[in-house]
């Protein structure tokens, strides 16, 4: 089962380490977001299996990784300064600032209708060059990636020598002053992409705008989306960017609903053309403006029909943190694996009702904090047999920490969930942040914990099979842990293993537990990285 609600996500993310608020001990500033121990690995197994299967395994792609600030006039000839903007509107009741398209004339802070008309926003971040503070030395820090592909389209063609069609990959950050920054990493003002700017031979462009489009789905299945989760979404001509001659969005069913994860454009040869010189000699077909600054024709030299050209671009662009959001989405599931006795139950739903009674009594809480609570309670005490699993993102909630009574709560429901239910990530064995965890069955055993983490060490030095040793609870909590944070396999050192046990037999092997089924098997220690490297 899918992550129901946005709060599970946030809840898991924080205590387990993969995602925290931006400075948070300052109060964290709105629309950051950082990554923790075992979100940047997650994040950087994403950004691998991408590179890998866009650069390595292709031949007719290259990568790059252009700088973050540019001139300005980059910008300025992209169509950025003039068209990167959003509609900004104000409440005059409350001074709060919206994106006029979100919201449906009336605030959604205090709920007052008189609002300022729309009025256009530019989202990109200005930074001051220099020691001079001037009109003339400022820059900006980049909205997307494309434009350091465009602008080194001609380098990378001079050295690398390649024939159309071809590509140019790059991952990396940028930056947008979202209006409403919301629904935690899937807006956000500082982000990673993952862009491909493809060239092709002008006339073939809708072809491989298709190929692209099925590409593409086909690696979102690869690593883990299910394919009813997904969906092509055709844009409008109406809506379609300046830019654009055609687009396709790859839609995901976040928690928040169906929302795009990918933008594939059929962007013409209107970048190529913009950043080039002497425009009216190229024969585009997109309409640009006139650019007096480039240095250079942004052409290629086609053999056969022997003449220069502009080629046409096919842009798969996705989200680094969207994809991070939809696979943990796609891998969360929360299991009931015994029953709750009556006691138990009882005990949860009355320390339940009072935390709820405790809430709406409240007058610390902000409005909107409240009411968030109490309707997530609701859904929870409607069902409470097969939602207690969401307690405790019911008391990660924003105002929950200072409803005295959530501690009571906490302390009812936390034992119940240890013994009754588990949290696992299904996450794909390749994208884990964790592939193995090793544990001594007595952690005072000195020769049990030697032999523990003597493989942990020896699994380790594989490179690129991410182990660790934990020997800090007892081992059913610990598999807990690991199926919560995606760990596809646990070993257990025992007495067995190191001949001490009731079974001969057994000397020398260990307990390998599957993530996903539970099941356990002995394994020979020699025989362990073979087994790994083969279900890793």
């Amino acid at each position: 089962m899918s992550a129901v609600t946005m709060d599970q996500l946030v809840s898991l993310c924080k205590r387990r380490g993969f995602i925290f608020p931006g400075s948070d001990i300052y109060g964290g500033l709105q629309g950051t977001y950082d990554f923790g121990p075992l979100g940047v690995e997650l994040k950087n197994n994403l950004k691998a299996a991408w590179w890998r299967a866009n650069v390595y395994e292709r031949d007719d792609m290259e990568g790059l990784d252009a700088a973050i600030l540019m001139n300005r006039l980059t910008w300025k000839y992209s169509g950025h300064e003039e068209t990167f903007t959003d509609p900004l509107v104000d409440c005059r009741a409350c001074r709060a600032r919206w994106r006029a398209d979100h919201i449906k004339d009336t605030c959604p802070s205090c709920g007052s209708k008189d609002l300022t008309e729309p009025r256009p926003f530019n989202m990109m971040f200005k930074t001051q060059v220099g020691p001079v503070a001037d009109d003339t030395s400022y820059a900006y820090l980049r909205p997307e990636t494309a434009q350091g592909i465009f602008v080194n389209f001609a380098n990378v063609l001079t050295t690398t020598a390649r024939k159309l069609p071809f590509g140019i990959a790059q991952i990396g950050k940028a930056f947008r002053n979202e209006i409403n920054p919301r629904n935690f990493i899937f807006r956000v003002r500082e982000f990673e992409q993952m862009e491909i700017e493809f060239f092709v031979m002008p006339g073939t462009e809708d072809a491989w705008h298709q190929r692209w489009l099925d590409d593409r789905l086909a690696w979102w299945r690869s690593v883990g989306l299910s394919g009813d989760n997904l969906q092509v979404y055709t844009v409008p001509k109406a809506d379609l960017a300046h830019y654009s001659k055609a687009t396709y969005d790859l839609m995901y069913r976040f928690p928040i609903g169906f929302e795009e994860l990918e933008g594939i454009a059929s962007r013409s040869d209107y970048d190529l053309g913009s950043h080039s010189k002497e425009q009216e000699s190229l024969g585009l077909s997109a309409k640009v403006g006139r650019n007096d600054d480039s240095t250079a024709k942004l052409t290629y030299f086609d053999p056969e029909s022997k003449r220069h050209l502009v080629p046409f671009v096919i842009e798969p662009s996705a989200g680094v943190d969207r994809g991070v959001l939809a696979l943990l989405t796609e891998a969360y599931d929360e299991q009931q694996i015994k029953p709750v006795t009556p006691e138990r139950a009882q005990a949860v739903a009355e320390a339940l009702a009072a935390f709820v009674k405790s809430v709406s009594r409240s007058e610390k809480l902000p409005v909107e904090q409240r009411d968030a609570l109490l309707e997530r309670a609701e859904l929870v005490g409607n069902d409470l047999a097969a939602s207690m699993s969401q307690i405790s993102a019911l008391l990660d909630m924003p105002g929950a920490a200072s409803i005295e009574l959530g501690k009571k709560l906490r302390g009812q429901v936390e034992p119940t969930l240890d013994e009754s239910y588990r949290t696992v990530l299904h996450l794909k064995p390749a994208l884990a942040p964790i592939k193995v965890a090793v544990f001594p069955l007595k952690r005072n055993a000195p020769e049990i914990v030697a032999t523990a983490r003597q493989i942990r060490k020896s699994l380790q030095a594989e490179g690129n099979m991410r182990t660790v040793y934990d020997d800090t609870g007892a081992i059913g909590k610990l598999y807990r842990r690991q199926d919560e944070i995606g760990t596809p396999y646990c070993i257990t050192v025992d007495f067995d293993t190191i001949g001490q046990g009731k079974d001969a037999t057994l000397a020398g092997t260990v307990t390998v537990r599957d993530r996903d089924t539970m099941a356990q098997e002995r394994v020979p220690i020699t025989e362990l990285q073979a087994y790994l490297r083969t279900n890793v």
